[in-house]
């Protein structure tokens, strides 16, 4: 019989909150952690702003030695590595001896690049001569597994110790891989998450797409508008979300406190066929995914109270509804409750699927609907398929049993997870 898979852990970092207990305050009241950054107005990027996480040298030396940081230049490592640790301490996990690794335990941990900032100082130095003066950290802050790869040693991992790489749905992906490895019994935990790396070498490419907003350079915290009719853009942000998954046998055996039960899941891809191209969603397949999720679950649609949906602030969002009320059937009165964490943090890329399941996950914990905020001037677009009610722009405390949250991402690349609240006995 497959295993059941529980939740028992999380850890977060995002633009607005460091920690789980900061992040939640911030999801509460709306708080955005978008910020004007000088630096992408030298550069002369049109998107001047962005949502970078606040990590100070002393709080990052709590989770890494001093050998380890020195010539250490990869932000979304060092992202990963404490929402990673945070999580595993959060579910009440020794470290592994340093005898014997942790047979049990692994790590799925994605990443869509891996030290862009370390890569930029080695061609320097390359070009310049100096290829002998790189040092003996290159290789592992660039490899595209050096995210995993310092988790896992970090905590003595002796199962699966991998990185997954697949866009915007790296994090959602990285939770159901874990979650079929718990469930086939190859594993009994598995720290699933995933980062991303923050600055201008990485959201450059997105500017010069011109997907960024560029009409909020003087007023920041107002720039990630989701379902707004005033939306021009997403903001590029940057982060990590982590989580300790684990049988459910396991954590009952243990005694472990339990934020959700994973019902099922779906991964596809539109195969950049009809609607579908490099950086446009297929609608058949984002819907096929939906439907494939719930029926995967075990649940009728009828029975999901809250959608945390990808959401950037494109001209996407009103295709993004429209998907989810035909794969669910329901619109109007009928549409569960919807929200976008983008709002607060901007777009995380690699990072998103993970930070935005740890909100999730928090909202059904503590039984409220996070706001989305900057949409006072809804999308007649979206209005027009399901009830202005069904996007909160302030916090609503309500009970969440049943949680769907998609990611959809570059390639033409969907998931979608059915979380459930477990009800302890």
């Amino acid at each position: 019989m497959p295993n059941r898979v529980v939740i028992t852990g999380m850890g977060v970092v995002a633009p607005n909150g460091v920690g789980l207990a900061p992040f939640l305050e911030a999801i509460r009241t709306g708080r955005s952690g978008i910020t004007h950054h000088p630096l992408l107005a030298q550069l002369e990027f049109s998107c001047q702003i962005a949502g970078t996480p606040l990590l100070s040298d002393e709080f990052i030396a709590n989770y890494f030695s001093e050998i380890e940081l020195r010539n250490f230049n990869s932000s979304g490592i060092m992202y990963g590595v404490i929402a990673a640790m945070d999580a595993w301490r959060d579910a009440g996990l020794q470290i592994a001896s340093s005898e014997e690794p942790d047979w049990d335990s692994g790590t799925i941990f994605g990443t869509g690049t891996s030290g862009v900032d370390k890569f930029r100082e080695a061609i320097y130095k390359i070009d310049d001569l100096q290829t002998r003066r790189l040092g003996s950290n290159v290789v592992s802050q660039t490899m595209a597994s050096g995210i995993s790869a310092y988790i896992g040693g970090k905590l003595g991992l002796g199962n699966q110790v991998s990185s997954n790489s697949s866009a915007c749905t790296t994090g959602t992906e990285s939770i159901l891989m874990a979650y079929e490895r718990i469930k086939s019994g190859l594993a009994t935990r598995i720290l699933a998450g995933s980062t991303s790396d923050s600055g201008p070498y990485i959201w450059a490419g997105f500017d010069a797409m011109k997907v960024c907003t560029f009409k909020h350079n003087d007023s920041p915290e107002s720039g990630s508008r989701p379902m707004s009719a005033s939306a021009s853009g997403f903001v590029p942000g940057a982060g990590a979300g982590a989580f300790v998954l684990e049988s459910l046998e396991s954590a009952l055996a243990r005694g472990a406190r339990i934020y959700a039960e994973i019902l099922g899941g779906e991964l596809n891809s539109g195969g950049q066929r009809g609607s579908g191209s490099m950086t446009a969603p297929n609608a058949m397949a984002v819907q096929r995914c939906i439907r494939n999720a719930v029926q995967h679950a075990g649940i009728h649609a009828s029975e999901i109270d809250l959608i945390n949906g990808h959401l950037t602030a494109t001209s996407k969002d009103s295709l993004e509804i429209q998907n989810w009320a035909a794969a669910l059937q329901r619109s109007g009165d009928d549409f569960p409750y919807i929200n976008s964490l983008k709002s607060m943090v901007g777009h995380c890329l690699s990072a998103a699927g993970s930070v935005e399941c740890v909100a999730a996950l928090l909202q059904m914990q503590q039984g409220f609907i996070a706001p989305n905020i900057n949409c006072e001037d809804l999308n007649p677009e979206i209005t027009s398929i399901i009830s202005a009610s069904s996007i909160p722009r302030i916090q609503r405390s309500h009970p969440v049993q049943i949680l769907a949250k998609a990611s959809f991402g570059f390639g033409d690349v969907n998931s979608c997870i059915i979380f459930k609240k477990h009800i302890s006995a």
